[in-house]
């Protein structure tokens, strides 16, 4: 018998266990990403605590945590409200209609997501809107820290803070509302209709009590919030603009005011009818409510306005708009502080007679022919001292006291540059541990130059010496220093930083070790590990470099730290150096030092017209001096004020602010939020307060209102047939308005000459006349008295010259210069054998009860080696014009022989004992010349304009014969004029060895155009 065999039963699997893989994966990389996420934040802690300024960063983003925490609970918690209620009233039937069982079938496909959804969605929406409301943090605080302005409003008579604190923060609380509202309704509307509350099919469409109940709620909400922007909208006027001007016109007024107030009321009642409709289960009556506010936004607030608008004010606009026009001009005149503006009619002459500048001797003396903005491949090549180091293009104007007397001062700081180093040479090592900062500054007299046309420097090499005494010279923090350095090294190691280059020392250089408290300390193995991951740089961990003595030291720029630490301000496009004493104890060394202008601004003053910064400061010198920067002002600013004024040692990085205007209730707010991180203006050094100067960029916002509003009545100012423009700048051709200046110089209504920014105007409008209309002046001058600002410091004088007056603007005056016969045939001269001119700032002074106008010439190579000298000053008067080696004498050609002016020409004075630096020693006085010489170059090119003439003649009436010993004469007058300009420049020989055919074909050209 054979037994079947029996099957075994599967013996039971062992549970696979599962790997521990994915979990640990999943572990480290939440670690890291916690951890990158801290090497931003704990670092950013680091920086602020060492800067003494951790308030700032605890309170920015506490209450950045507080809002978005706020946005994201409200949101969040609307949205799952309204989705939980819909779904826990949702009507239980079977389904019958077709619609029913088409959405039967979409809730059964979603039902195993509803919880995942019913979260989620509440959960994503809340973070979006908590980080869209944690963006306004500033209107937060500003808003409960609020100060009063002292000042109504025209219309409604309530405080300027109302519009600047309150409004806004309305207006984004309104906005944050109304979009939680709609939110919710929309998911509630949707989770009704898709569980049956809302039925769409059918006449009438089905919606059950509770979904009529929830809806309608939501719809009142709505509509009410509707109402307050309405009202609000009442405010928003007077911050709004028209065609013409700023503030609410005679049409807001009259018509689109009582329309907003209608408006607002209607809502209201539409708000009732839809709580009515929640009980009453119909939504008729506030539906035809919605119809009615459509049509009434249209008829009350468009069309009606419009027919006002049209009808009543266009046919007399001038009567109608003039008050409304007049509250604009005072409120923009107040908001910018442009109502104490000095303004002079100025019947500027236009002829000149012997000893017209006698009077105005101390401007004359005090003219820069030093062009801040040309000159800096000149203190490259005279001053850089080695590739490593580096100045600005554009360089800085300053006024310092040298031997009693204040001098208007060209000035730069010798800063690191590492890209002038070869490839070989950047290695992490020497990158962030030994090339590490600048060394010293280079100062030159702006009104003097040495013989050949060089900087007179009177404070330059390395080490630094000079006229400005002792100061520390090293530069760890600057513009241009913007890679992280690592400084620091226990005191028994030997120094590995380079200190300055030095030919007597081993290895050519000396080494020095980082001694001040400039940055956070990376003494702690966590320490290195966030910086390590904060730059990507792993060397930070396994340096020995890096020890327990070491210092990270990054955001070096000026302009980042004062922006990190005051983060209201906004910064002016130029942070400019200054070596001074901060304490005014003579027995302490100076301290280099970056002086930052900061703005508090806003765009709600009422009737006040907007600007916008980028344009207003956009001239063209903004690609190398930089605009407004960094900061928090809108594209467009109504009130502006200087408030800061900020320090940042460049030795130690140390961040000071200064109050600066205490009658500016936007910063006293700042300084609610802020208490004790703004020092009071008592506390500035009589020393650090003379280096203080009027901000540029306020100053071209200023000048920008100006051109129209110096027209101050109100029918005037409609017409705009007075209005003004800038000039373009006519040494650049780039289209971009001319740059305002730094100078020393005397307006007509002052007992002496003072440090000022300067600017002028032409007529506005499309006409291509280039005449000058009006001329204005800031006084700079903020004194040397401890704690304590000039009186007249900020004060605008504004020349306003009449119509029937007509002098010559920049434009104009730059074609005469280059259209005048001598003046083009001697720089064709000076441009020959492989030189170029270059023309410098053409800057204008009113003196000799008219405008003169004086530029700068340099020469330098078209090739190679090339940086510009100062070789001849171009003067104009009216229709007058100089041209010669010297400002002295191109004035005294201007004015008859003798114009009365004193120095300013190429005085050579100071000291320097640096034997690397120029040779600029000697006494003070004029540079002595080859008398004969320049009497011959003279001579020569008057027999050049002679023989040029004389050939014109001829070639007009035919004569060849003429005509030829007119050529003849030319070239001789050439070849002298060669001569002569050789013994004027010694060593140029190879620069006119051209002959002079161009010239004479040049000649030709002309006589035959």
């Amino acid at each position: 018998m054979t037994t079947a065999s029996v099957p075994r039963p599967p013996s039971p699997r062992t549970p696979r266990r599962r790997g521990a893989l994915v979990p640990t994966l999943v572990i480290l990389g939440v670690l890291g990403v916690l951890l990158m996420i801290m090497a931003q934040l704990w670092t950013e802690v680091l920086w602020f605590q060492h800067l003494g300024f951790e308030q700032v960063l605890w309170t920015e983003w506490g209450t950045r945590a507080a809002l978005f925490a706020l946005g994201a609970i409200v949101m969040g918690g609307a949205v799952f409200a309204g989705l939980s209620l819909a779904y826990r009233t949702r009507p239980v039937y079977a389904p019958v209609t077709p619609e029913q069982q088409n959405l039967d079938r979409y809730r059964e496909s979603i039902e195993p997501l509803r919880r995942l959804v019913m979260i989620g969605a509440p959960v994503v929406l809340g973070l979006f809107a908590g980080t869209s409301l944690s963006g306004s943090w500033r209107t937060v605080l500003m808003w409960f820290n609020r100060e009063p302005f002292g000042q109504t409003d025209p219309e409604f008579g309530l405080d300027i803070s109302f519009f600047v604190f309150t409004l806004p923060l309305a207006r984004t609380l309104l906005s944050f509302l109304m979009t939680v509202v709609f939110i919710t309704a929309a998911a509630s509307l949707v989770t009704h209709y898709l569980y049956g509350g809302v039925s769409l099919a059918g006449r009438p469409q089905k919606v059950v009590k509770a979904a009529r109940v929830q809806l309608s709620v939501l719809a009142a909400l709505f509509v009410l919030l509707v109402a307050v922007s309405y009202w609000l909208d009442r405010y928003s006027l007077m911050v709004g603009e028209n065609d013409r001007f700023a503030g609410a016109s005679y049409a807001d007024v009259e018509a689109n005011l009582p329309a907003r107030t209608i408006l607002a009321v209607i809502a209201v009642l539409i708000a009732v009818l839809f709580v009515v409709a929640a009980f009453r289960g119909s939504w008729m009556l506030p539906a035809a409510g919605v119809g009615v506010m459509v049509v009434s936004a249209i008829v009350v607030g468009g069309i009606y306005p419009s027919v006002v608008q049209r009808f009543q004010v266009d046919p007399n606009a001038v009567e109608a708009e003039s008050p409304f026009i007049q509250r604009n001009i005072d409120a923009t005149l107040a908001a910018y502080g442009l109502q104490d503006v000095q303004t002079e009619t100025y019947a500027a002459t236009t002829e000149t007679e012997v000893g017209q500048l006698r009077e105005d001797s101390e401007s004359t003396a005090s003219i820069r022919l030093l062009d801040p903005n040309v000159v800096s491949p000149t203190f490259r090549q005279l001053q850089q001292n080695r590739q490593y180091y580096n100045f600005p293009e554009t360089l800085s104007v300053d006024r310092y006291e040298i031997d009693g007397e204040s001098r208007d001062t060209v000035i730069a700081v010798r800063e690191l540059n590492q890209d002038g180093l070869g490839n070989d040479q950047r290695t992490w090592v020497n990158d962030h541990t030994v090339y590490t900062h600048g060394f010293g500054v280079v100062a030159a007299y702006g009104n003097t130059v040495s013989s050949d046309g060089q900087p007179a420097f009177f404070q330059g090499g390395i080490p630094s010496t000079g006229e400005l005494g002792e100061f520390e010279p090293r530069v760890y923090f600057g513009q241009d220093t913007t890679n992280y350095s690592i400084v620091g090294a226990p005191e028994d190691t030997t120094p590995w930083e380079l200190d300055y280059p030095d030919d007597d020392a081993p290895n050519g250089q000396v080494n020095t070790t980082y001694a001040g408290d400039g940055g956070p300390s990376l003494g702690s193995f966590l320490n290195k590990l966030l910086y390590a991951l904060r730059f990507g740089s792993e060397q930070i961990l396994f340096s020995d470099r890096v020890n327990d003595s070491s210092q990270i030291l990054y955001d070096r720029d000026p302009h980042v730290r004062v922006g990190k630490v005051a983060p209201y301000l906004t910064l002016d496009g130029r942070a400019y150096p200054a070596v001074v004493d901060t304490d005014d104890d003579e027995s302490t060394p100076k301290e280099l030092v970056w002086i930052v202008d900061g703005y508090t601004t806003t765009n709600e003053y009422p009737y006040s017209a907007r600007e916008s910064l980028e344009e207003a400061t956009t001239d063209a010198l903004t690609e190398t001096t930089g605009g407004v920067v960094i900061g928090p002002a809108p594209e467009e600013v109504n009130y502006i004020r200087n408030s800061v004024k900020a320090v940042v040692n460049a030795y130690d990085g140390e961040v000071t602010l200064y109050e600066w205007d205490d009658e500016d209730p936007i910063l006293a707010t700042w300084m609610n939020v802020f208490p004790d991180q703004i020092r009071p203006l008592s506390e500035i050094s009589g020393d650090l307060m003379s280096h203080m100067r009027y901000p540029e960029d306020l100053f071209k916002v200023q000048r920008q209102l100006l051109s129209r509003y110096h027209v101050e009545d109100a029918a005037s100012f409609y017409s705009g047939g007075n209005f003004w423009n800038i000039p373009e700048d006519p040494t650049r051709g780039t289209g971009e308005p001319q740059p305002p200046f730094y100078l020393t110089m005397q307006m007509p209504d002052q007992e002496e000459a003072r440090f000022s920014l300067t600017s002028s105007f032409i007529p506005g409008g499309q006409t291509d006349r280039n005449i000058l209309t009006g001329f204005l002046a800031v006084d700079s001058e903020t004194g040397n008295t401890p704690g304590e600002v000039r009186d007249d410091y900020g004060q605008m004088r504004l020349l306003e010259l009449p119509s029937d007056v007509t002098v010559p603007g920049p434009g104009q005056v730059q074609n005469n210069f280059n259209s005048n016969p001598r003046v083009s045939t001697e720089l064709n001269l000076l441009e020959q054998g492989g030189s170029q001119v270059i023309r410098g700032n053409l800057l204008t002074l009113p003196v000799g009860g008219g405008l003169l106008y004086v530029q700068p010439v340099y020469v330098q190579a078209s090739a190679g080696t090339q940086y510009p000298l100062l070789q001849r000053v171009l003067v104009a008067f009216g229709d007058e014009i100089g041209f010669a080696s010297t400002l002295t004498e191109a004035l005294d050609e201007v004015f008859g022989g003798d114009s009365g002016a004193e120095g300013g020409d190429a005085d050579v004075v100071g000291e320097i004992e640096d034997p690397d630096a120029p040779d600029v020693e000697g006494p003070q006085g004029t540079t002595e010349v080859d008398a004969g010489a320049q009497q011959r170059l003279t001579d020569a090119i008057a027999a050049i304009d002679a023989a040029v003439q004389a050939g014109q003649v001829a070639l007009s009436e035919g004569d060849w014969t003429a005509y030829g010993e007119a050529q003849a004469q030319l070239d001789a007058a050439l070849a002298d004029a060669v001569e002569a300009q050789a013994e004027l420049t010694p060593g140029a020989e190879g620069a006119t060895d051209a002959p002079t055919d161009a010239a004479t074909d040049a000649a030709t050209e002309d006589s035959e155009g």
